[in-house]
């Protein structure tokens, strides 16, 4: 029987309006220090009352050393539960859910201005990147992952639905997993097994503090561009321990490399559709794919394919936050983002995310 994506989707206790996921999108609404302000309430309530099933927030720092980019959210410490609090309850007042998507940069801090008396923390020492940095020692890495479980346990405190972790688009997650990123020869590298103790290490500390039931999803990088780096082969066997070990819901993306991602896309292609369909026929829980998706048309055949479970979609909810309404009132014609990247170049300018070609002031 063919599935209709607007009709709820049960994840868990939780019931999503539909099948529909805002994916994490970095919004450069906080202030200098990671807090929430009143137009990232804003933003949220927008998409609130979109009729979106399941919004995952711009992602949010661990720890200060993990900070991505300027203007971003933090979950560092627990003044910023009170911030978060506002995000929560000004998309439960359009009745969608929320989850909070936590990371921590490790070497890659191109959105931030760089600091020449600051070294940053890299998984191993490298030539190819310019920034002063140096080989984490085993005593940061543990408190790392103490960051992450806390970070966690704060977005259980502030009232999100469910957490996810940032896996993936070359961050420390994706840095552990790559073989491209990873020299190390101690148990966080030199062999596929020692790459994943990282993620591996991370859920198990994270369970412990938010317990078994609470939701926790991955947002993950199931292969690098690279030939010579993570294989899809590998990404398939981490992904099913990941889910052995506690992760409830997966949504595919890129490891390292951005090709894929940022390829014209102004001809609607799912780009991750054939790894996210792999990861499907790997896993036993919920599976989104993102990447491309513009129609309910094509929302529509990767469901009915069976290639994934809910469909995500970024950059068209810049544009339209009401994308999903429209849709329901029956005017279906394809999202009106065109994939120019120009949004992009607003947040790193540290301006609140905005379709520049709504606005070409920007």
């Amino acid at each position: 029987m063919a599935i209709n994506v607007f009709e709820p989707y049960v994840f868990g206790e939780m019931v999503l309006k539909n099948r529909f996921v805002r994916s994490a999108t970095w919004d450069a609404t906080a202030d200098d220090d990671g807090f929430v302000t009143d137009t990232s309430v804003e933003l949220y309530r927008k998409l609130g009352q979109g009729h979106i099933g399941l919004i995952v927030s711009g992602y949010a720092f661990v720890s200060p050393s993990g900070k991505a980019a300027v203007r971003q959210y933090g979950v560092h410490s627990d003044d910023m539960i009170p911030g978060l609090k506002r995000l929560v309850e000004a998309v439960h007042q359009g009745g969608s859910k929320i989850a909070l998507q936590i990371v921590h940069a490790g070497s890659q801090v191109n959105f931030l201005p760089q600091q020449s008396d600051t070294e940053y923390l890299a998984v191993s020492k490298r030539s190819d990147i310019q920034i002063k940095h140096r080989e984490m020692n085993d005593e940061e890495i543990q408190e790392i992952i103490s960051d992450f479980a806390k970070a966690a346990l704060r977005g259980k405190e502030a009232g999100f639905d469910a957490v996810q972790l940032h896996g993936c688009h070359g961050y420390l997650m994706s840095q552990m997993h790559s073989p491209l990123l990873n020299h190390r020869m101690d148990k966080w590298g030199g062999s596929p097994e020692n790459r994943r103790n990282f993620y591996l290490e991370v859920i198990r500390e994270v369970r412990k503090l938010v317990g078994d039931n609470f939701p926790l999803m991955i947002k993950y990088g199931i292969k690098d561009e690279s030939e010579s780096g993570l294989s899809l082969n590998e990404g398939l066997e981490t992904i099913s321990q990941l889910v052995d070990a506690g992760i409830d819901l997966v949504e595919v993306s890129a490891n390292v490399g951005g090709s894929l991602i940022n390829a014209d896309n102004t001809v609607e292609r799912p780009y991750f559709r054939e790894w996210t369909a792999a990861v499907k026929k790997t896993v036993n829980v919920p599976v989104v794919m993102v990447g491309g998706i513009r129609s309910v048309g094509m929302s529509q055949d990767i469901v009915n394919g069976g290639d994934a479970d809910l469909v995500a979609m970024c950059r068209p909810f810049i544009r339209e936050p009401d994308l999903i309404t429209r849709w329901e009132r029956g005017d279906t014609s394809p999202a009106k983002c065109v994939s120019c990247f120009k949004c992009l170049g607003v947040t790193i300018r540290g301006k609140p995310i905005e379709c520049a070609e709504e606005n070409p002031q920007l």
